[in-house]
């Protein structure tokens, strides 16, 4: 599969299918992106399973910090990995030896490894590489276009306007 280009069809098809997301090399600095895309996908209804070795046995936003990929208790849709290209290739294997599989490896803006791509897919795994899952949500949900963002979706649907905080889902479309 070409990994320079994916549908919007497929990146909402898996968005919705996932319910069980590991972030490994998720943090608990407020200031660090994996902890505002945690925080968005768990107010989004995901169940998240942060990974960070350092800080195993804590938690991040109510949610517990494993080590590792093989410590989570329980089947995960997919596997988000915040790591560089290089880490991503270790990081793919371990998922791959999880039973069962994953049914997604997703790899964060700026990471690439097409070799551990061409590996997971060969199990049957399906990965997407240089996206990030919060902000395809919001672009296909249609909430990143009220900051001014061109979200590459047209349509004539005003949004209502609630009291308080304001999210659309990918649900809507």
């Amino acid at each position: 599969m070409s990994h320079d280009f994916y549908p919007d069809e497929t990146i909402q098809r898996i968005l919705k299918s996932v319910r069980t997301i590991a972030m490994v090399g998720a943090s608990n600095n407020n200031a660090r992106p994996s902890y505002f895309v945690l925080k968005y996908l768990s107010s989004r209804g995901y169940r998240l399973f942060p990974i960070n070795p350092g800080l195993a046995g804590k938690d991040i936003l109510g949610a517990p910090v494993y080590a590792s990929l093989a410590d989570i208790p329980e089947p995960l849709d997919m596997v988000e990995i915040f790591r560089n290209s290089a880490a991503a290739s270790d990081i793919v294997d371990k998922a791959l030896r999880l039973e069962p599989l994953p049914k997604v490896i997703w790899m964060q803006l700026g990471v690439r490894n097409d070799e551990a791509a061409a590996r997971a897919e060969a199990k049957g795994v399906e990965v997407v590489m240089n996206r990030c899952p919060k902000i395809e949500y919001g672009r296909l949900s249609g909430e990143i276009g009220w900051t001014g963002v061109n979200s590459r979706i047209l349509s004539a649907r005003k949004p209502q306007m609630l009291r308080g905080f304001q999210k659309f889902t990918i649900e809507r479309r």
